[in-house]
């Protein structure tokens, strides 16, 4: 699998700002033609399979658009060219969408939650028999202001230690597996593919994984607010195609085994590799899944934790005086955060019209 995902979280707010304001001043009245971007990780292959394969292009045929699937090699760069205007919508982690396009000042709208990881994020410290306590006074290599260090930080809440007893050591995924090779590294915080092959190695225990947050890490598609409400097309076409994939990776036959062959090579590693990350990822399998999850009361309480953690961190903007500088609007009028400044929005009623089979 390519190391192309989930890279730092830097991002400049004074470009974001700048991009925002050409961004929505770009916005335009309904249009035909659309262009969403991806990058290389288990829980967005679907969308690589759905471009490949005409499934989306049937689903905008149907509704009178076309819709460009377009890889980009770099996860952060992907974000900031939506962030930019330059893609109608883009997959991201929840994180990366509150702190980037959104604080940024970005109207973005979750369309699709389609995942979280289940065991895909993990701490593993070298030795047998560890525990996160053991990492107090230790270095943690990871990569900065990423879900890693959001899981770091939530795995010493568990046990009552904050990174202030720690050292994080800002690694990027591409060289965190060989720097877990040194002597110099005791402890990495990292996501698969690099987290299968470092725990694949003797005398290590992996002390905390994201299954102990479940829910916390999602994966998202990510669609610009003021284009979906004037395109509801882009939104029923691309809602259609995701579930007619993820039905297909489900029915256990010849064809889903060949679909999941295609992801697997897609993603730059084989059928039982790609399972493996499949096994560790909470992939919705229907619209009535990821309905439930979208509509579910945890959801605001998650994010109001990650908003926590990006006020913290930073990642909110100089002008942000708290946690709630970033609104976010969920399902059944739920908000939290600046109600004047309502920038990310999880809105399931696309999902819904699939449940309901009205797409």
């Amino acid at each position: 699998m390519q190391l192309t995902t989930r890279k730092p979280r830097l991002f400049s707010l004074l470009a974001a700002g700048l991009v925002a304001a050409l961004s929505l001043s770009a916005q335009a009245a309904p249009k035909q033609h659309f262009n969403v971007c991806w990058t290389i990780y288990a829980g967005w292959m679907p969308w690589e399979y759905a471009g490949a394969q005409g499934i989306v292009d049937k689903w905008a045929k149907k509704y009178g658009i076309k819709i460009d699937v377009t890889q980009i090699n770099d996860y952060v760069e992907s974000i900031n060219q939506y962030t930019a205007g330059q893609f109608d919508g883009c997959t991201m982690t929840n994180m990366d969408a509150l702190t980037i396009p959104a604080a940024g000042g970005v109207d973005s709208t979750a369309l699709i939650v389609s995942d979280f990881s289940n065991g895909n994020d993990g701490i593993v410290i070298k030795g047998d028999g560890k525990k996160i306590t053991d990492l107090k006074g230790m270095k943690v290599n990871l990569v900065e202001l990423s879900v890693s260090h959001y899981l770091l930080a939530r795995a010493l809440d568990t046990v009552d230690l904050s990174e202030k007893d720690l050292t994080v050591v800002n690694t990027s995924d591409a060289d965190i597996s060989a720097a877990f090779n040194t002597d110099e590294v005791k402890a990495v915080t990292t996501w698969n593919p690099m987290l299968s092959d470092i725990k694949a190695r003797p005398g290590v225990t992996e002390v905390f994984d994201s299954s102990k947050i479940p829910g916390e890490i999602m994966d998202m598609m990510v669609v610009n607010s003021q284009t979906l409400k004037d395109n509801p097309a882009l939104g029923k076409a691309l809602t259609g195609a995701w579930f007619e994939v993820v039905a297909l990776m489900n029915e256990k036959s010849a064809a889903s085994t060949a679909a999941l062959e295609h992801m697997a090579k897609a993603s730059g590693t084989d059928l039982a590799g790609f399972q493996s990350q499949l096994d560790t990822t909470k992939l919705f399998a229907t619209p009535k899944e990821a309905l439930a999850f979208a509509n579910s009361s945890q959801l605001p309480l998650t994010m109001r934790k990650v908003a926590e953690f990006s006020f913290q961190h930073g990642l909110l903007g100089q002008g942000a005086k708290d946690t709630g500088a970033v609104g976010m609007s969920f399902a059944n009028g739920v908000t939290s955060g600046d109600k004047a400044n309502l920038k990310l929005h999880f809105d399931p009623s696309y999902v819904q019209m699939a449940a309901d089979g009205k797409l």
